[in-house]
């Protein structure tokens, strides 16, 4: 019966359209129920695959005076060639249209990189067996992904913090292995995906970002050849918290 009230609500909560505690209560209800997570993952892809097929990006007008100020200073003088102004309108556009493209297409990446690993995260929390290695102890978890993976990582020390880890198992994203890492704050579960940096990865072309959806926190960065990227369904804060041990640990 409770399925059957949430089932009601999922479209709603796509939409992000739900008052602030009913999303709080179905965010609860979702890491305990495999079958409306499954719905509510369905309907939140659809609903992104139809928002990106009507996507339009539109230049700024400080874009454009930027790019028609450069064309002007390479211009040849009017009485020598007619058509200048004609053909600068032209490549205007075509640069307003690449810079267009080249933007949507950075922002179409990082949100199917963020909807992979959000639906990793939120599988894993669905999951019976959440982690293949099970253990609080990063000298226990670090040493099971050597000859895993094609690089390493260091874990930072939670004694005096507010998480605790939980364990960590292998991923693959675009293809490539990586790392996935559990921890808890509290009542809240977080995960740190490790991946190697793709720098030609439109992905990953902005260094460090954060973001909040469908009450998820995130936030990534990159450090010594490596892409992290923190998810949880807590504060931007908290996740903040776990980002700095993590960079910690990395510079060790």
């Amino acid at each position: 019966m409770k399925c059957n009230l949430w089932g009601e609500k999922l479209d709603a909560y796509a939409d992000e359209s739900l008052p602030a505690e009913e999303r709080e209560a179905l965010d609860d209800h979702l890491r305990t129920c495999p079958s409306c997570t499954s719905e509510a993952l369905a309907r939140i892809q659809l609903k992104r695959a139809t928002r990106a097929a009507g996507a339009r990006f539109t230049p700024s007008p400080e874009f454009r005076l930027r790019m028609e100020s450069a064309l002007e200073k390479k211009q040849k003088p009017a009485w020598k060639i007619a058509w200048v102004p004609g053909l600068t309108t032209a490549a205007v556009a075509l640069l307003l249209i690449a810079g267009s493209l080249s933007l949507f297409m950075r922002h179409q990446a990082r949100e199917q990189a963020f909807t992979e690993l959000l639906d990793q995260h939120v599988a894993t929390l669905a999951s019976a067996n959440p982690v293949d290695v099970v253990s609080t102890d990063r000298h226990t978890v670090k040493p099971w992904f050597a000859g895993k993976l094609p690089f390493t990582f260091n874990l930072p020390e939670l004694q005096d913090s507010p998480f605790k880890l939980l364990g960590g198992k292998l991923i693959y994203l675009n293809h490539s292995p990586g790392a996935q890492l559990l921890f808890k704050s509290g009542n809240h579960q977080l995960s740190a995906f490790i991946v190697q940096d793709q720098s030609g990865d439109r992905a990953y072309q902005t260094a460090a970002w954060s973001t909040r959806e469908r009450g998820f926190s995130i936030e990534s960065w990159t450090g010594a050849g490596l892409r992290y990227v923190i998810i949880g369904d807590t504060s931007p804060a908290d996740v903040h918290a776990l980002s700095d041990l993590l960079r910690a640990a990395a510079r060790q």
